[in-house]
């Protein structure tokens, strides 16, 4: 079966400070048990904000360090899901369960790519 990653964007400028409501680590948590029994989740994580991260680019013929937080940038990747399923539609199909879960006010984005190689890979 085909994998995909699921990126998490998120707006680390402007991170709402308005607290989840009750009942989001509760629709969460019913969602990772279901894609989990599911065989769909392979792996997820959050990550640490970007002024812990350090960026390195070959230019040149040179690496070049650049330590974080990444003003210039927008939208950072917060996240991430590697999901294990027979297609997109059924990636996007549970990427779309996943974003609906946050709170209303909470501005998130997900990019759905799959991921090359493997046995299944059409490519």
């Amino acid at each position: 079966m085909p994998r995909f990653m699921s990126l998490i964007r998120i707006d680390e400028q402007n991170i709402s400070s308005q607290a989840p409501d009750p009942d989001f680590e509760k629709r969460m948590g019913a969602l990772f048990e279901e894609i989990t029994k599911a065989g769909v989740m392979l792996d997820t994580a959050g990550l640490t904000p970007t002024s812990q991260g350090t960026r390195l680019t070959w230019s040149g013929g040179k690496i070049s360090h650049t330590d974080g937080p990444f003003t210039e940038t927008k939208e950072v990747v917060g996240g991430y899901a590697l999901l294990q399923v027979k297609d997109k539609a059924e990636a996007l199909e549970w990427t779309r369960r996943f974003l609906e879960a946050h709170p209303e006010h909470w501005d998130v984005t997900a990019e759905v790519r799959q991921v090359e190689g493997g046995p299944s890979d059409p490519s």
